[in-house]
């Protein structure tokens, strides 16, 4: 089956069937190192780190855990945009499991398509960055990200059986990013700002849900994403001490008018534009949402910690923040935050292994039981 067959009636009656390739024309320079013995140790390190973490989606994932379509994520009432308004009043029990399934394939499409954004990037990363040790780690991220779209696509095709298009204002924010010709830029808008929003919902989620293959599966990601979010403050604060004050002003911009796009756009109004309610409304219910201010102010808990430390965080920048309500999380603890993530996921290894092993050791038992009684009849 197609994937097209899955998308949802929003992309069906759109153009973009017409033309399923996206193009965008690039722009900049690809550029060799011959100098293949220097190298930044940190960089070398978290390199050596991104080979030895690898693994293999098709076998690191438990895929024979059973996922109900209608409740993918075990989301409660109270937490979707329609509860308590007068549509949810109208609405059947298999209405609301079927917005449960909408709104969790809306969440794992965009993660999908963010992620295939996220290996087009790298990939450009690894053509356009000077130094070869960051072209090095670059090529591991780039299988990172192959890998982490084939595991959501494994998940809304086999498990939810329903995708959604990618967000407009997502897909401007990556066109923007890809088109920029300055070789930082990929870094910026895809590593702090893109994958910052991106961990922020894997986190609530994975934090939240209580069902174990979502959980497995943003768990591990998380777990490759904290290397990328630490390779993109190594190469940008090291880069960014070195341009003028007009420079650093560009790229603050470009922060600014992302973080606005993210905060004010991605919110879901698809998913109600499916269940015959009009954009206007769709939007203004949103905007109500008690769970999407909640998100919003989450949303930036991996984003703003990391601007403040790669050097962008002049006035203006600061201004916007305070405007947004998150300038307090410039003092998170990023470290912290990303160490935690590799935490859970090794958790759920060890978790995992060592039921694998107690169920082999009594299937074990229970074989030598089996043949000590035949025995002795």
């Amino acid at each position: 089956m197609s994937t097209y067959d899955l998308y949802t009636k929003t992309l069906k009656a759109a153009n973009t069937t017409e033309d399923p390739i996206w193009q965008v024309p690039a722009t900049g320079s690809a550029r060799f190192s011959w100098e293949y013995d220097d190298g930044r140790d940190r960089l070398l390190a978290l390199y050596q780190k991104g080979k030895d973490k690898q693994w293999d989606g098709s076998r690191r994932i438990d895929w024979e855990l059973e996922v109900d379509p209608y409740d993918p994520l075990g989301t409660p009432d109270d937490v979707l945009t329609l509860y308590g308004t007068r549509h949810w009043a109208k609405m059947t029990e298999k209405d609301k499991a079927e917005l449960r399934r909408h709104y969790a394939s809306w969440q794992f499409s965009q993660f999908l398509h963010g992620e295939q954004g996220a290996m087009i990037c790298a990939a450009r990363i690894v053509e356009s960055v000077p130094d070869l040790d960051a072209k090095f780690y670059s090529a591991t991220q780039t299988m990172d990200e192959a890998r982490h779209a084939e595991v959501y696509g494994r998940f809304l095709h086999e498990k939810i059986g329903m995708l959604y298009p990618i967000n407009d204002n997502l897909q401007g924010l990556l066109g923007d990013t890809l088109r920029d010709a300055r070789w930082d830029m990929p870094y910026l808008g895809m590593q702090v700002l893109i994958e910052g929003l991106a961990l922020a919902a894997f986190g609530m989620i994975r934090d939240t849900t209580d069902k174990p293959l979502p959980k497995q599966i943003l768990a591990y990601v998380m777990q490759d994403e904290a290397r990328h979010v630490a390779f993109g403050r190594m190469a940008l604060r090291d880069y960014y001490r070195q341009l003028t004050d007009a420079e650093l002003r560009e790229r603050e911009e470009f922060v600014i008018e992302g973080c606005y796009l993210m905060r004010d756009r991605l919110r879901g109004v698809e998913v109600l534009e499916n269940f015959g309610i009009g954009r206007r409304e769709a939007e203004e219910l949103s905007e109500q949402s008690e769970f999407l201010h909640l998100f919003r102010k989450l949303l930036f808990s991996r984003i703003v910690p990391c601007v403040k430390d790669i050097g962008l965080w002049g006035e203006r920048l600061q201004k916007a923040y305070l405007d947004m309500g998150v300038f307090d999380l410039g003092d998170s603890n990023l470290d912290l935050l990303m160490t935690q993530d590799e935490e859970i996921a090794e958790a759920l290894d060890r978790e995992r292994f060592a039921t694998e092993e107690a169920e082999r050791v009594a299937e074990v038992e229970e074989a030598v039981a089996q043949g000590a009684a035949e025995a002795e009849s």
